[in-house]
């Protein structure tokens, strides 16, 4: 019996089949609406100071199930503790904070989100986002 290998686009339709996607303007209006939201960016340390949504918090999708659990010691404890509430992931274009949001659901979080487009998307929709300020480089002199 042979089967065909699962590619990256087969994982994220899979999971986007079973998640809920928000775009820029509802994830606006449940920060507006909804105080106790957590946002959580699941990209890599380096991509989240680049740039982030303001307020976000990072949890890379390589440790979320370590980081979600209440049970492990080096839980982060403000996602551990955020069962009940409204949780929000993104990423850079929504596939893997769609997968971060199965493991979630599965982990038994009531209220998950993922971000549609992720971070491009909302940065293509000049909506605003906090980015790391770069150093002024001294021009470069040929003799």
């Amino acid at each position: 019996m042979t089967s065909k290998a699962m590619t990256l686009a087969d994982f994220v339709l899979a999971a986007k089949s079973e998640i809920t996607e928000i775009d820029g303007a509802q994830l606006e209006t449940m920060r507006r609406d909804r105080p106790g939201l957590l946002l959580v960016d699941v990209r890599e340390a380096s991509e989240h100071e680049r740039c982030r949504l303001e307020g976000s918090m990072l949890v890379p999708r390589g440790v979320l199930e370590s980081a979600s659990d209440s049970t492990y010691p080096k839980r982060v404890q403000a996602l551990a503790n955020a069962r009940e509430l409204p949780v929000v992931l993104y990423c850079a274009t929504g596939g893997r904070s769609a997968m971060a949001a199965v493991t979630l659901q599965r982990m038994c979080f009531k209220e998950v989100y993922s971000l549609a487009g992720g971070i491009v998307r909302w940065e293509a929709e000049k909506r605003p986002v906090s980015r790391r300020e770069e150093p002024a480089r001294e021009p470069t002199h040929r003799s």
